[in-house]
């Protein structure tokens, strides 16, 4: 025991596993972009298994007359503890659901897991904390400041689950966003076709795959929706809820109105993907008018020392080679 604690304070030590944590990460995101068409595949199975099992739900609830069989259920250990404990009374908050949806994370699976964790992240982080200021003893602080970093460790240990689903948020949506005016222009070349609009989103969330797997997954949700809800404007709506984004709920009301009143939905199509071209350049621009600043702290650590001993070295060199010889 006393060997694993000088392994574990020791900093080099700390260094290196650091260093191979990061290698991993990265050999990981270099699969998993290589294994994109592999996952695009899966889930859209995935989600044309969904599709054929909640057909077959419907036909069995309206058959037999059952209420609630299109739900899903959700078994296991975090499952007894939440609801033993009463965490989603305790912990409730009315925007985790949507966010849920909005993560990719559908059923209630995900959302027994985000309360579960919320409840275990920070007595797990507290106790980490605890270890190595008490038992360790890594740094000699005052006893005060040592439980205030276990208190401190707590507290983002309760944050933790919501910081981890705002990133997967903002990042599924980026994903979305950068591929849909793509993705509306060949829906549009799809129906000038002669297309309905149910097989153009079906056809087009199989091409937009390669450039986005989440709006593909989405598109095609939303060709599962409209196959079997009884009304269009609930799938479109849904869309909408999922993304969370001014473009998709734009595109959203158009074509929800073009089924309404019976307007071209062709010439809606073509305004709303001008409309997006324009938000993801405008976004574009504003990425490249922050980049100077975001570049300014980089320049000064990392490029200024380097270029003063390029360019002073020789110099520096050449003055101590002079008082050498001169001395």
């Amino acid at each position: 025991m006393e060997g694993f604690v000088r392994f574990i304070i020791d900093p080099q030590n700390l260094l290196s596993i650091g260093v191979g944590v990061l290698v991993f990460a990265t050999a990981l995101t270099l699969l998993s972009a290589m294994s994109r068409g592999a996952s695009l595949d899966k889930r859209m199975k995935a989600v044309a298994e969904r599709r054929d099992d909640l057909k077959r739900r419907s036909r069995a609830a309206i058959a037999t007359g059952a209420q609630g069989a299109l739900r899903h259920t959700d078994e296991g250990f975090k499952k007894r503890v939440v609801d033993q404990l009463n965490l989603t009374k305790l912990l409730e908050d009315p925007k985790v659901a949507d966010q849920m949806v909005q993560a990719g994370l559908r059923g209630p699976g995900p959302l027994t897991t985000f309360y579960f964790f919320r409840f275990a992240s920070p007595f797990v982080a507290m106790a980490v904390a605890v270890f190595y200021m008490f038992v360790i003893k890594v740094v000699d602080w005052p006893t005060m400041n040592k439980l205030t970093l276990c208190f401190a460790a707590a507290l983002g240990g309760f944050y933790a689950p919501n910081i981890y689903l705002k990133n997967r948020i903002d990042k599924r949506r980026a994903s979305i966003m950068q591929a849909f005016p793509d993705a509306l222009d060949l829906l549009l070349i799809c129906v000038e076709a002669g297309m309905s609009i149910e097989a153009a989103i079906a056809k087009v969330s199989q091409e937009i795959g390669s450039t986005s797997i989440d709006l593909a997954e989405e598109l095609s949700l939303l060709s599962a929706e409209l196959s079997y809800l009884p009304d269009r404007r609930m799938a479109y709506e849904n869309l909408g809820k999922r993304t969370n984004h001014p473009g998709v709920k734009g595109v959203v009301t158009a074509m929800t109105q073009a089924d309404v009143y019976g307007t071209p939905l062709s010439a809606a199509l073509r305004v709303m993907a001008k409309e997006n071209r324009d938000l993801r350049l405008s976004a574009a621009e504003k990425k490249a008018a922050a980049l100077p600043a975001q570049l300014t702290v980089p320049m000064i650590l990392f490029f200024l020392p380097v270029l003063f001993i390029v360019i002073l070295g020789p110099a520096i060199l050449n003055i101590i080679d002079l008082m050498k010889n001169g001395g």
